[in-house]
């Protein structure tokens, strides 16, 4: 058997699939990618029970009052960056609920930062400054050896942070040292060793999973519906009236004015139609139920029953 230090991650391997693709027209390029791409989701299925798992673990720690942590370099980073971004406008939570941290640090974001991700120190002292006891620490790492990533959930376990990890490959290293590991082998790229492509897409679906389940979870969602989003611009103040019709059956202009009378807030404007009660006493049921908006209809139907 190869030493460790001979390991070649299969995120490294050529895809024999792919030899002579330079030499390919673009539709048989295209056709190859897709053909790629669709066995990605077969690999995130496999390790459903381990993501599952972890989502549970890591809204027990919101709920308890701590952050959820991305940790990743390169275009793990950027992925995770992507994720934790999404989370107030389309959930309504603070930014700092969900926080992305990349190697090299903003900059990162737009322009590769050589030698970055090879930082295990570095790893380390960025998550020393922003995580606690209290979080959770998730890293992302294609090979699952990043140092920076590496360095990063050793500190976050050693601060006594949840600790998982996302890799594309199989018993790795990442794996080895968080609490709860998650590995999507899917195999090696169509341009080896570029993960960007398909473990870039697997990240992407893990990460989607991880916070949109987590946002559920924590009541920022109503059936399938976004109760929680920012009104920001005029296509999401559209859809808040539209979530507010969908949820209560009230046709568009009562929508439009209960809307106005609820500053835009969906969750209030549908608590204050399906219970019949004013602004002020949507806004308490939200406040007594943390903001938990399943809880908040629950406790207004108690009172109800009373």
């Amino acid at each position: 058997m190869a030493s460790e230090a001979n390991f070649e991650p299969i995120t490294e391997q050529r895809n024999e699939r792919s030899d002579g693709l330079d030499s390919l027209p673009v539709a048989d390029i295209v056709r190859l990618m897709n053909e790629e791409d669709a066995t990605v989701p077969a690999a995130v299925r496999s390790a459903l029970p381990h993501i599952a798992a972890a989502i549970e673990s890591i809204v027990l720690r919101m709920q308890a009052g701590g952050k959820l942590f991305y940790v990743g370099a390169g275009t793990s980073g950027r992925l995770g960056i992507l994720d934790a971004s999404e989370c107030p406008p389309t959930f309504g939570v603070d930014p700092s609920l969900v926080t992305g941290i990349i190697a090299g640090g903003e900059a990162a974001i737009r322009r590769a930062i050589e030698n970055a991700e090879d930082n295990c120190e570095a790893g380390a002292l960025d998550v020393a400054a922003a995580v606690t006891a209290q979080d959770a620490v998730v890293g992302i790492a294609a090979s699952g050896s990043t140092p920076y990533v590496i360095g990063a959930v050793r500190e976050a376990k050693r601060i006594g942070a949840l600790t998982v990890g996302i890799s594309c490959n199989s018993r790795t290293a990442l794996s080895r040292e968080v609490d709860m590991p998650i590995e999507v082998p899917v195999g090696p790229e169509l341009i080896t060793g570029s993960t960007r492509l398909k473990a870039g897409t697997a990240q992407k679906l893990v990460l989607n999973m991880i916070s949109t389940a987590a946002m559920i979870k924590l009541g920022k969602v109503y059936g399938n519906l976004m109760v929680n989003v920012q009104a920001t611009n005029s296509k999401l103040r559209e859809r808040v009236v539209r979530i507010i019709r969908q949820a209560t059956g009230a046709d568009d202009a009562t929508a439009r004015r209960v809307c106005q009378e609820a500053d835009g807030d969906a969750r209030a404007a549908i608590l204050m139609l399906r219970f019949g009660i004013p602004l002020s006493e949507a806004a308490a049921a939200l406040a007594a139920s943390g903001h938990h908006f399943g809880a908040a209809v629950s406790l207004l139907e108690s009172k109800r029953r009373a």
